[in-house]
């Protein structure tokens, strides 16, 4: 799932204490941010070439269980890590990186989390509908209803067993990852309009890419 918010890369930067120095100051830094920026934009776009895109079957299929907790798997979980935060996501599923297997990884709060086997225990009845994006739609963006709250259960990389009550964006990401080890897509669940809109954005992009 992409980031649901917008981006600041802007740095606050405290005061000199010598005014002549400032400009100096000013410069270099002013370098440094355009440096640092432009390597985000680079790993992003390498990231984003790891992901797989609409019109993808990979992302079309169901994931299988997984039965193995070794050290392929904690190198995968890592490696989904490092894609989702490089291409800015809040979230990522095995099948977006063409791996058919029940693994997706998410930023929950000031923590990345990794969920193998991932079952909905609980879905809350009270469900809310806001704007999704998905890191295989590139920039597109619709409205989807979910539930404000789900219980999840499944098992870290290690296989120890993870029971997590969440709520808000969090139940919304784990929600969205679940659906692509379904093969299910934001497209699937939105309004009929919504998805007309999409799909005239999709179309050319599929034609381009054969």
């Amino acid at each position: 799932m992409s980031d649901h918010h917008d981006h600041d890369h802007e740095h606050d930067h405290g005061d000199h204490d010598h005014d002549h120095d400032h400009g100096d100051h000013e410069g270099h830094e002013h370098a440094h941010d355009q440096d640092d920026r432009a390597e985000q934009v680079a790993r992003r776009r390498v990231a984003l070439s790891q992901i797989r895109q609409y019109g993808d079957p990979v992302l079309r299929m169901r994931a299988n269980d997984v039965e193995a907790f070794d050290e392929e798997l904690a190198r995968l979980a890592e490696r989904m890590i490092g894609v989702m935060h490089d291409a800015e996501g809040v979230g990522l599923a095995a099948t977006q990186v063409g791996i058919l297997r029940r693994i997706f990884v998410f930023h929950d709060e000031d923590e990345d989390r990794v969920i193998v086997n991932p079952v909905v225990t609980v879905r809350g009845k009270e469900t809310e509908v806001d704007e999704e994006g998905c890191l295989s739609l590139g920039p597109i963006r619709m409205p989807v209803e979910r539930a404000v709250e789900v219980t999840l259960d499944g098992f870290d990389a290690d296989g120890t067993a993870v029971h997590l009550e969440l709520e808000g964006i969090s139940a919304r990401v784990v929600q969205h990852e679940l659906d692509h080890l379904d093969g299910t897509m934001i497209i699937d669940r939105t309004d009929p309009e919504s998805r007309r809109e999409a799909m005239a954005q999709l179309r050319p992009r599929l034609v381009l890419s054969r």
